[in-house]
């Protein structure tokens, strides 16, 4: 049964999705046919000065996203989810890339350890449920460290495939108003930008990983697979759950 309470938030929640909506269409009409940087510009300096936010992995094509928001403005908060199941590959490339960079807001965000030690006391969800575990880790910290923030850039891309095919440059989504400055741009184009900017790659790439995730849910790729193959493999999942609609409470 809902209660008076959990109705206020009802309707908070779908009054602030639907100005949201709105904000981004209004957006779609001014910048829809810009990406990277063009795109990037106007959001951090112009449309959510101090309310706009990058979330990052530091995974395989992490340093394409994050040069280009550094061009803009290096102190835009960029969050990296600490799952405390990353590969020590990734927390090195974290501080190489920051300091590269010379990013001044990486705001690194860990599970609720009250929530860990209730559902995952040994540290194996992972086996069993590994959606309740990305929900743990990953889904439930964002939620609260984009409380502050009304637009949220991401580095998703089409050519990933799946969930992610028919996504567009600004969306409308749970309340944020989403960024996606690389959605069009190809596998190609990323490799290039590494080349002509002189980026350091993930140390993992030159073994094998095209995506890079938590280790226990990360493997190799072979010649001629998708690049996110290896991602939950022989599991159904192929997103952890931070770009779902509903993603923060669980729906």
């Amino acid at each position: 049964m809902n209660t008076s309470a959990n109705i206020q938030d009802m309707v908070k929640t779908e009054g602030r999705q639907r100005l949201c909506e709105e904000r981004a269409a209004e957006l779609v009409c001014a910048y829809g046919g810009l990406d990277g940087l063009d795109l990037l510009a106007p959001m951090i300096e112009k449309e959510f000065p101090g309310r706009i936010a990058l979330s990052s992995s530091f995974g395989t094509e992490a340093a394409v996203l994050l040069d280009l928001v550094a061009q803009v403005d290096l102190a835009v908060p960029v969050i990296f989810l600490d799952t405390g199941k990353l590969f020590e590959e990734t927390y090195n490339y974290l501080a190489l890339l920051s300091d590269h960079l010379g990013l001044t807001d990486v705001r690194t965000i860990s599970p609720d350890p009250a929530r860990l030690q209730e559902s995952d006391p040994n540290g194996n969800l992972w086996e069993s449920d590994p959606d309740d575990c990305c929900h743990i880790r990953k889904v439930e910290p964002l939620a609260h460290a984009l409380t502050d923030f009304d637009a949220w850039i991401t580095g998703r891309k089409q050519y990933h495939g799946d969930l992610r095919l028919n996504l567009e440059p600004i969306e409308a989504v749970d309340g944020f108003v989403k960024i996606n400055p690389l959605v069009n741009w190809s596998h190609k184009k990323i490799q290039a930008v590494f080349s002509e900017r002189k980026l350091p790659q993930h140390p993992l790439v030159a073994r094998g990983y095209p995506s890079v995730g938590c280790y226990h849910c990360t493997r190799e790729v072979a010649e001629g697979e998708d690049l996110r193959a290896g991602r939950w493999e022989e599991e159904e999942k192929t997103e952890c759950g931070i770009h779902r609609a509903s993603w923060a409470s669980g729906q």
